[in-house]
């Protein structure tokens, strides 16, 4: 039968957010009911807060999650009751032609739950990235659910649901880096730090971060940045030629995704190198790139979606490596909080004081 849980929604454009009770369904076909133990607070969360992603309030908001199974609808077979989990909002149809081709980390028809959780005067809620996970219990699709070693803890497995995955697949997936090469990352949030340990992993000898804010820059050299720049200061574009003996990174990663760190990284690559933009821009954003220099400069402009993850195997990899010691996860967090304390969560980031807040239930 429907539960009730405590959850964290957002009203309006721009209305502070409020715990407030939320109605969770049975899940139907396809669908898992899961039990939220730790979910992280990501700048997607407040794009939807602001209206940034859509106009559909009220949302339920938080995506990048970790928790237990607790039911499955009729025909689930991939996860059951008592599996430990990363949610994922990217689920794999498997039918299209990106899956049939095999390439599933491109599915043109990814899925979410049917059903519908709401308030309790029965107004349908928009779950945050079709997650939904700043409460205590969610309604998912099943293939929304990735099993992991339940060896992991809850604050550092969910953090591989969006951010710190986007980044260390934009330079592991996406960028392809290789051994030896040379790799700049533009903005070293969480996504951009992941970048750098994303490179960092593949073995990259040369991880130049780049941002304007020196805490931030400090903390990319602890994931693995051999050298900073502050692009406040100075030409970053100039900063990393310099690095590279003159020539520019082999692959060059803008994890903010505005035009002007765009333009930085298009003209801080080597000829034939690769640019990945992995920072998500905004509607209104445009660009404006000299044609010949697109054809004259080579290599490859490239989107990251998600790190072109695929987390069926991303994922548990990705756990094992932390589990291993050969990634660091908690690095990511910088406080666990409650679901009270979302709104001042997303009042810090503005300051740069966290890498990342994680709610823990």
């Amino acid at each position: 039968m429907p539960q009730q849980v405590q959850g964290v929604v957002a009203p309006g454009k721009n209305e502070p957010v409020r715990v407030g009770t939320i109605v969770v369904p049975d899940p139907g076909p396809g669908e898992a009911v899961v039990k939220v133990q730790a979910c992280g607070v990501c700048h997607t969360d407040l794009h939807y807060k602001q209206g940034g992603i859509n106009d559909g309030f009220p949302f339920l908001l938080g995506h990048e999650a970790a928790g237990v199974v607790e039911s499955v609808g009729d025909g689930v077979t991939e996860v059951e009751p008592g599996d430990y989990v990363v949610l994922n909002w990217r689920a794999v149809c498997g039918r299209c032609r990106a899956c049939r081709r095999g390439r599933p980390w491109y599915c043109f028809d990814t899925h979410n739950a049917r059903r519908k959780m709401t308030l309790t005067d029965g107004t349908e809620l928009s779950p945050a990235l079709g997650i939904g996970a700043f409460a205590e219990k969610t309604l998912v699709a099943a293939g929304q659910c990735t099993k992991v070693d339940p060896a992991i803890s809850p604050v550092a497995a969910g953090l591989l649901g969006c951010g710190v995955m986007a980044g260390i697949g934009a330079a592991v997936n996406t960028g392809r880096v290789g051994r030896g090469d040379s790799v700049a990352v533009i903005g070293c949030g969480g996504v951009g730090d992941g970048a750098v340990m994303g490179a960092r992993l593949a073995g990259a000898t040369t991880i130049i971060a780049v941002d304007i804010d020196d805490r931030k820059l400090e903390t990319a050299r602890t994931m693995g940045a051999t050298h900073t720049v502050n692009s406040r200061t100075g030409d970053p574009v100039a900063a990393v030629r310099e690095l590279t003996g003159g020539f520019g990174a082999d692959v060059v990663i803008d994890a903010v995704g505005r035009p002007e760190t765009y333009r930085q990284a298009f003209y801080a690559r080597d000829l034939a190198g690769t640019l990945v933009l992995v920072g998500v821009p905004t509607p209104d954003m445009k660009l404006d790139l000299p044609l010949l220099d697109v054809f004259g400069r080579g290599g490859a402009l490239k989107s990251s979606w998600y790190g072109d993850c695929l987390p069926s195997r991303d994922f548990p990899m990705l756990v094992d490596l932390h589990l291993q010691g050969r990634i660091d996860l908690d690095a990511f967090v910088t406080e666990t909080i409650g679901l009270g304390d979302v709104e001042q969560a997303f009042a810090r980031m503005h300051t740069g004081d966290v890498l990342r807040s994680v709610v823990v239930l």
